[in-house]
C-alpha cells in the first residue's frame, strides 16, 4: 500500500497521508513518497492548489519512533534530508497549499500543518508538539513556525510543555482558520481550494511574499516590498483596462 496517495480533481492536487493503520506515523516511505507528491504538484502548470490531508481516523501522529535512529550514521541521515528536503518543499510552494487535519495532529504532523499556508480542522483534532518529552527539538520548523503564528511566549509554552490543544482552542489561538465537523472537512477542504484556484497564481505568489518576507524584515522596508508589489499589480490591471 503506497504511503502517500496523489490525485487531481481539475487545478486540486490532493495529498494524502496513508498509513492509517499507525496513524499515519511518519517514516522513511512517507517522506519519500511525500517528496514525489510535492515536487509533482509543484512542477504540474496545471495544479493551482494543494490540499494535505490523512486518511484514516488522524491526520498524522508524528514519526514513527520504530525507525528513530535506524540510519547508518547522523552523516547519512543528513545527506538523506538535504536530498529531500519535504518541509522546504512544502513551505516554497508558490502554489496556495491547505492543511485539512482531523483526529492527532502530533508532532511532525502538527508542524505539517503549520508549515500549509491554510489549516482547516474538524472538530475532533487534536494538536501537540510532544518532542521535548521525547528529549528532542521540534525538527520539522515547529520551533519558527509556532512562533510566527503565536508570538514567542505561547510557542515556548506548546514547544516546552507538550500541551494538548483541542480544535477551538487552536482556532482560538489563530492556528486554525475555521473548525467544521468531521463529516464536512473535506467538503470544506476542497470549497476552500477552489476558492483559492481562481486567484492568478502570481497574484497569490506575489501576496504570499509581502505577508511572509514582510515578517523578517523592519516595518519601513516591508512597507516599501508590499508597495512594490502592490504597483506592480495596479499596472498590471491597468495595461489590461
Amino acid at each position: 500500500m503506497p504511503a502517500v496517495l496523489y490525485e487531481l480533481d481539475g487545478p486540486v492536487a490532493t495529498i494524502s497521508l496513508n498509513r492509517p493503520e499507525v496513524l499515519n506515523a511518519y517514516n522513511v516511505a512517507m517522506r519519500d513518497a511525500l517528496f514525489g507528491a510535492l515536487t509533482a504538484a509543484r512542477d504540474d502548470p496545471t495544479v493551482r492548489v494543494v490540499v494535505l490531508r490523512g486518511n484514516g481516523p488522524a491526520f498524522c501522529s508524528g514519526g514513527d519512533v520504530r525507525e528513530f535512529g535506524s540510519a547508518p550514521s547522523p552523516v547519512v541521515a543528513r545527506a538523506v534530508r538535504f536530498q529531500r528536503d519535504v518541509w522546504g518543499t512544502l513551505k516554497a510552494l508558490s502554489k496556495p497549499t491547505i492543511a485539512a487535519v482531523h483526529g492527532y495532529a502530533v508532532g511532525s504532523g502538527f508542524e505539517m500543518a503549520m508549515l500549509c499556508d491554510l489549516c482547516i480542522a474538524a472538530n475532533d483534532a487534536r494538536f501537540a508538539l510532544p518532542e521535548t518529552g521525547m528529549a528532542m527539538i521540534p525538527g520539522v520548523a515547529g520551533t519558527q513556525t509556532a512562533t510566527r503564528l503565536l508570538g514567542v511566549g505561547r510557542a515556548l509554552d506548546l514547544v516546552l510543555t507538550g500541551c494538548a490543544l483541542g480544535a477551538d482552542e487552536a482556532r482560538a489561538m489563530g492556528l486554525i482558520m475555521r473548525v467544521v465537523s468531521r463529516d464536512q472537512l473535506e467538503s470544506e477542504a476542497l470549497a476552500l481550494a477552489r476558492r483559492l484556484a481562481a486567484i492568478e497564481s502570481g497574484l497569490f505568489t506575489d501576496t504570499k511574499r509581502a505577508v511572509t518576507d514582510g515578517l523578517d524584515l523592519p516595518l519601513p522596508a516591508a512597507l516599501n516590498l508590499e508597495a512594490r508589489l502592490s504597483r506592480r499589480w495596479r499596472s498590471r490591471n491597468h495595461a489590461t483596462n
